[in-house]
């Protein structure tokens, strides 16, 4: 049983120490030194280089070691009939939503405003809203989205979330489809973006939706780089559209040093690590689904090709 372990940023000593230990007979090699390739039954990897995995001719599952997979998918070569599965963990979901609260709470706060005024030496008041009257928007409703809607009702914001499909939830305004997308947007002072990336989403946070946000609006992006047209944020944060940017996510990870989202006063980067899984309860979950392919049962958290998450 052979496993290839694939990741730019993860340890990949550390992750062959530990999925031994939860499966003493696997053979977990590191890339690059993988071997023959054609030996390869399961694929544990973080952007593996396009038309990689299509040369795994026993491969029986891909692993993503994170929630998303727009990564895998986006390799045109990616074998249609090997099962594709993503990480859904209860530590990821609880450090995604203390990052949109953060976030959500410094521009209901008014922090960015107060940044501003103490680099020019300015003491003064800010008129302040009650939560009540400050409307969050959600977009996207799943896993990530419904748990940090949870938490903000909770604080008694206005909460509001759009899906690809109806959903219901408890003290949110559920909107869907592409018929409830522009009253979402409208009802939106903070919009968080939480979506899967897809051939349909990528984009989406374009000129054409800012404009359909109240003037002033905020915008936080934790989902993915290729949701955001940088240059239409820019235009939008010069008009005032816009009063602020909270982004995690990039299209270029880091952006290059003359890139001007590092030195825009409107805008507030962090390194992509708002939602960062323990390592030990993935490798828990890529065992149990290696474990359950060799027993051909049903995978966790299988994902569906067709809809890209």
């Amino acid at each position: 049983m052979v496993a290839l372990f694939l990741s730019d940023i993860d340890r990949g000593d550390w992750w062959a120490r530990e999925m031994t230990a939860r499966l003493p007979d696997l053979d977990v090699r590191v890339w690059p030194d993988a071997g023959d390739l054609a030996d390869i039954e399961y694929a544990i990897v973080w952007k593996p280089p396009p038309g990689l995995l299509s040369r795994m001719p026993k491969l029986r599952a891909i692993l993503s070691l994170g929630a998303g997979v727009d990564h895998i998918f986006a390799d045109p070569d990616c074998p249609p009939e090997v099962p594709v599965c993503r990480v859904v963990d209860q530590e990821l979901t609880g450090r995604m939503t203390e990052y949109v609260l953060l976030s959500v709470l410094s521009y209901h706060r008014q922090v960015p405003t107060y940044r501003a005024q103490q680099q020019r030496r300015v003491w003064q008041h800010q008129h302040q809203i009650s939560a009540r009257e400050r409307s969050v928007g959600l977009l996207g409703l799943g896993v990530l989205g419904q748990a940090a809607a949870t938490q903000l009702v909770a604080l008694d914001f206005t909460v509001s979330g759009w899906s690809r499909g109806p959903k219901r939830l408890d003290g949110v305004h559920c909107y869907h489809g592409a018929e409830g997308l522009a009253p979402f947007l409208a009802a939106s002072d903070i919009l968080v973006c939480l979506l899967p990336l897809t051939g349909e989403t990528e984009n989406i946070l374009d000129r054409k939706l800012f404009a359909q946000l109240p003037q002033g609006a905020n915008l936080i992006n934790v989902a993915r780089g290729g949701h955001l047209v940088e240059s239409d944020l820019l235009a939008a944060l010069e008009s005032g559209q816009l009063a602020h940017a909270t982004l995690d996510v990039l299209r270029a990870e880091p952006p290059a040093d003359d890139h001007p989202f590092w030195a825009h006063p409107q805008i507030t980067l962090t390194p992509h690590v708002a939602s960062i899984s323990d390592p030990r309860s993935v490798a828990d979950q890529i065992a149990e689904n290696i474990r359950r392919a060799r027993a051909g049962e049903a995978l966790l958290n299988q994902v569906d090709p067709a809809r890209g998450y």
